[in-house]
């Protein structure tokens, strides 16, 4: 590992905290023979190991789907956690190949941190938890409080700038690691919580009485997440983009995990395209893969229904609705791009 970070360092130009990617992500990743993502250190739904180490989340399965794009190969996923504090040096340094990490897309990143978004896997908006004995129904009702927050994320700015629009007062309680921050909310050390709603959900099965705590109305925020990598690669940068496309596509023309075999023979120009079945078709080969690299994905890994499914949705026990996430056709914001 630590010759690969070596490697990657050497490859990159990195000016004023910004880097540059030097542009074979892809040959680096083949040669050590797995990718690299860097994930939050146990949020459940995103990325949370069990008490045996297997990985699973929504972040997890991402950085699966590129390995399975890549490979063929789910396994040839490996997950870095990383502190909110860590993840962006780890992602400059070539410590990782890419951050599959819940983390807000935003103009400082793309420009001054030197990274590349395109695609977000999960619109999510900031919001705030607390004790049921507090006895408040909405934010505007907070000031004073206690506010537990984690350090180097937007999430600081976001409760700052809430709190002054509102002229509302409040007591910032700081910590790096979201675990320490969880703790010390369950341990009364602060009123409130605030982290992106998806988080709080996540938080919530965490306590030690989940049904004493209630995620309040307010969205404060705009936090669409998505996975980051340096510049400077464009071809690493398509391949990460459209790992996330294949599986929306896929769900909008009605590909699972359980019918690809089938749709195989599908008749329809989009699918076969999608499939890598089109007679002549160059669009894997293109892009640095197999022609098969969306079958393999939505085989091995699923759509991006099947995904949000188990992981925060219905199938899951965070239970969180579509809401914007649902496809553009049920009045959602997830919208692919055509595979053309």
């Amino acid at each position: 590992m630590k010759k690969a970070i070596l490697s990657a360092a050497i490859g990159a130009a990195v000016l004023g905290g910004a880097s540059v990617a030097s542009a074979a992500t892809l040959q680096d990743v083949k040669g050590k023979g797995f990718v690299t993502c860097g994930v939050s250190a146990g949020i459940p739904g995103f990325s949370n190991p069990d008490d045996k180490g297997e990985w699973s989340g929504i972040d997890v399965d991402y950085c699966r789907g590129i390995a399975t794009a890549v490979f063929g190969d789910p396994s040839k996923a490996k997950f870095v956690a990383l502190s909110s504090k860590d993840r962006f040096p780890a992602l400059q340094s070539g410590e990782v190949d890419v951050l599959t990490r819940n983390t807000t897309w935003t103009i400082s990143r793309d420009t001054s941190l030197g990274f590349n978004f395109r695609t977000v896997n999960y619109y999510d908006g900031q919001g705030f938890i607390a004790k049921k004995s507090l006895n408040v129904k909405s934010a505007l009702e907070l000031s004073g409080a206690a506010v537990c927050v984690q350090t180097g994320t937007t999430t600081e700015l976001n409760l700052a700038d809430y709190f002054k629009t509102n002229n509302l007062q409040y007591n910032p309680v700081v910590f790096e690691k979201e675990a320490d921050a969880t703790s010390a909310y369950d341990a009364g050390r602060c009123d409130v919580y605030t982290t992106d709603q998806s988080g709080l959900y996540a938080i919530r099965l965490k306590l030690k009485n989940p049904e004493e705590n209630i995620v309040l109305p307010e969205v404060i925020s705009k936090e669409p997440l998505g996975p980051a990598v340096r510049q400077g690669d464009d071809q690493w940068f398509d391949i990460v983009s459209w790992v996330h496309y294949a599986m929306v596509n896929a769900e909008e023309l009605g590909i699972t995990s359980k019918n690809v075999d089938e749709q195989k023979n599908s008749a329809n120009p989009d699918v076969k395209r999608l499939l890598g079945t089109e007679e002549g078709t160059k669009i894997g080969t293109d892009l640095g893969v197999t022609n098969d690299w969306a079958y393999n994905i939505i085989k091995l890994v699923g759509n991006y229904g099947e995904v949000f499914d188990r992981n925060v949705g219905a199938g899951s026990p965070l239970k969180i609705e579509r809401g914007q996430n649902a496809l553009w056709t049920k009045g959602g914001l997830q919208y692919a791009p055509p595979v053309r």
